[in-house]
């Protein structure tokens, strides 16, 4: 691989990725959704619409520890987007669900990735469509690499 193809394919990656967040942040703002980070709705897609899913089982869907959800469920709780269910005797157990208001962020944002997916296989042939997810799948393994030797250090 050429030098330029190299610097071309970095440009891309690092401009998609950035353009991505901005774009996500921009939609929010759009749609009046002024009290919500990204990082909150990317936590309520983790919950996820009609399902009610344990601290435990979120926190690790989003590589975060319990205790770092506990305070982004505890905005979410007090904005209305979360509500917390205790089931059985076990007080300790805390389960998660989404309100109708959280339920519709959620729906909103998935359907933007289905759009952005959609749109970057349009016109792809099934081997080529193969080819992209096999990079793809590459790419997340680099930066799973690099997170497990950054904190092995």
């Amino acid at each position: 691989m050429t030098d330029k193809a190299i610097r071309v394919l970095n440009e891309l990656l690092v401009d998609t990725f950035n353009e991505i967040l901005k774009i996500e942040q921009l939609t929010l703002q759009r749609e009046q959704v002024r009290d919500l980070s990204i990082t909150e709705v990317h936590t309520l897609v983790a919950i996820g619409v009609d399902t009610r899913r344990t601290m435990s089982e979120v926190a690790s869907e989003l590589k975060i520890t319990t205790s770092t959800l506990t305070v982004s469920i505890n905005k979410l709780e007090k904005k209305g987007y979360v509500e917390r269910l205790r089931l059985g005797d076990d007080r300790r157990l805390v389960h998660l669900m989404l309100t109708k208001r959280g339920q519709i962020i959620c729906m909103g944002h998935l359907e933007f990735h289905k759009r952005m997916v959609l749109e970057t296989i349009k016109g792809l042939s099934n081997f080529e469509t193969e080819t992209l997810i096999k990079s793809l799948e590459q790419l997340k393994g680099f930066f799973k690499n690099e997170f497990m030797l950054s904190i092995a250090k």
